[in-house]
């Protein structure tokens, strides 16, 4: 199984924590230049310092953009093409939106997420698409949850939005199908990182319990037992990204520990 992402260069968002970080780790690991995108400078250099691989074949670097803005993401990323380089592998992920009901957030918070989730992910697509097509190669994976689903409780705009970022990639991977670029989602379960943390905080202060009751329950509601680490949910990531995934397309991949109850 062909798993080498050498020579292969990846535009990997949200890359300075959690998931993101880890998913940039992994894809240097299998020898690919990484291009880390996040709004804070100096996280990024922090990540870009502990990336492996380095060497006269393999570099990393960073780009600073903040996804609350899609036209300083778009203008990051094709300032970086303007040198030549392709991007073979797109890793699209960034923070979720806030927590709440659905009911209860205002129109402009689902605009908002709207426009970080999925008018970014198609700026960012319509940069690095052609240059994929050139090369004979291309990776887009969208780093979603699993509320695409089965909504998760307490997070109504999340849900929403989460949804139509899997519509569009279904979408894209039958457009993108006849140029051999797959598109696919991961979708991860509860995973030990600040998000999880910011989620057991709030459910905590809302049902004016401790913040261990509502991990022990949300712990118990996976059948392995355990919230995953970082890193189990980027294999899956790298795997998507890698060769060995080029028939893979138009899917949506739980990392969960067996959580959903939905096929």
């Amino acid at each position: 199984m062909n798993l080498s992402l050498s020579a292969k260069r990846c535009l990997v968002c949200g890359s300075t924590q959690g998931i993101g970080r880890a998913s940039a780790v992994v894809l240097a690991r299998l020898g690919a230049s990484v291009t880390l995108l996040a709004r804070d400078e100096k996280k990024l250099a922090e990540t870009r310092d502990i990336l492996p691989g380095e060497s006269p074949d393999q570099s990393h670097d960073w780009l600073v953009a903040d996804f609350e803005d899609p036209d300083g993401v778009e203008s990051a990323v094709k300032g970086s093409l303007e040198d030549g380089r392709t991007f073979h592998v797109l890793i699209n992920n960034t923070g979720g939106p806030p927590g709440g009901k659905a009911i209860d957030a205002e129109p402009e918070t689902y605009a908002q997420a709207f426009r970080m989730h999925v008018l970014c992910n198609q700026a960012l697509a319509m940069a690095v698409v052609p240059r994929m097509i050139d090369a004979g190669y291309g990776r887009i994976v969208n780093i979603i949850s699993t509320s695409v689903r089965q909504p998760i409780p307490g997070l109504g705009v999340s849900n929403t939005v989460r949804g139509a970022v899997a519509s569009w990639a279904k979408t894209l991977s039958r457009e993108l199908a006849p140029h051999q670029i797959t598109v696919n989602n991961v979708l991860p379960g509860f995973t030990e990182t600040t998000r999880l943390e910011g989620l057991i905080r709030t459910r905590a202060q809302s049902r004016g319990v401790s913040e261990e009751v509502i991990t022990n329950e949300m712990r118990s509601s996976v059948p392995m037992g355990r919230f995953a680490d970082a890193e189990e949910v980027a294999n899956a990531v790298a795997f998507l990204a890698s060769p060995a995934a080029s028939y893979v397309s138009g899917q949506s991949l739980a990392v969960d520990g067996a959580r959903l109850e939905a096929i």
